[in-house]
């Protein structure tokens, strides 16, 4: 069996205001393994949401252990840990976090212009490529403000797979959209999982939730289940 993509054990994360601690995270084990579609469902304040930074690298735990990539994650310096965002995970946002005064193709090199690795010719392919791949080449010269909240989403999923990274993280993708282009974007997901991409979403919509292939679920801070589905993408 592969070496998991990522690895926590024991996780967790706590807030201190005023002299109050507040326990997001509490005793998070878990194992995502390469090319798999994983859901992480609850309700509101479940501490979803905190546990996709966690796995993003844009926070800490308070204690436990995370590997990514058979890498301690606490051990890692800041300067790659900023690498790692860049270049190994990929990110889709709830809200789209689009550039307004951008437009389609410039917001999707956005992140490829801070690679040294790449040189211009690259990044323009790339984004070429990611943009081909969720249909918004025609697109490609508007801004976010001529689009729709489906096709606004499109260019933020482009924008998080033009690096080809190793793991895209999911924050409600549908959360903002219409019953509509949320099934449109979730057929996408489902696209980039069948062509290999390893996918962990965060979401509280059941409907969504179903779609991935293993749907963990968490409240008040816990994984209280955590199962195969039957019918994975259908």
């Amino acid at each position: 069996m592969n070496n998991p993509l990522i690895t926590l054990e024991n996780l967790q994360k706590i807030f201190l205001t005023e002299e109050v601690a507040t326990h997001a995270l509490s005793d998070i084990s878990l194992r995502i393994n390469k090319g798999e579609y994983v859901s992480i469902a609850g309700p509101s304040g479940c501490g979803k949401s905190t546990l996709l930074s966690l796995l993003g690298l844009l926070d800490s735990a308070s204690a436990g252990t995370y590997r990514l990539a058979g890498k301690e994650v606490s051990t890692i310096s800041r300067r790659e840990r900023a690498r790692i965002r860049n270049q190994e995970i990929g990110f889709i946002f709830q809200s789209f976090n689009l550039i307004s005064d951008l437009d389609v193709e410039e917001n999707v090199e956005l992140p490829l212009t801070y690679r040294r690795d790449l040189s211009k010719s690259q990044r323009k392919q790339l984004v070429k490529d990611a943009l081909a791949k969720v249909d918004m080449a025609h697109r490609s010269r508007h801004f976010p403000a001529q689009l729709s909240g489906g096709q606004q989403q499109r260019v933020a999923v482009a924008r998080a797979i033009a690096g080809r990274p190793s793991i895209l993280l999911a924050d409600e993708p549908t959360g903002n959209l219409d019953t509509k282009n949320a099934e449109a974007v979730m057929d996408l997901l489902d696209k980039l999982h069948a062509e290999g991409a390893t996918i962990c979403m965060v979401t509280h919509d059941p409907r969504s939730a179903e779609r991935s292939q293993r749907k963990i679920d968490v409240l008040d801070g816990r994984v209280v289940s955590d199962k195969t589905l039957k019918n994975p993408g259908m």
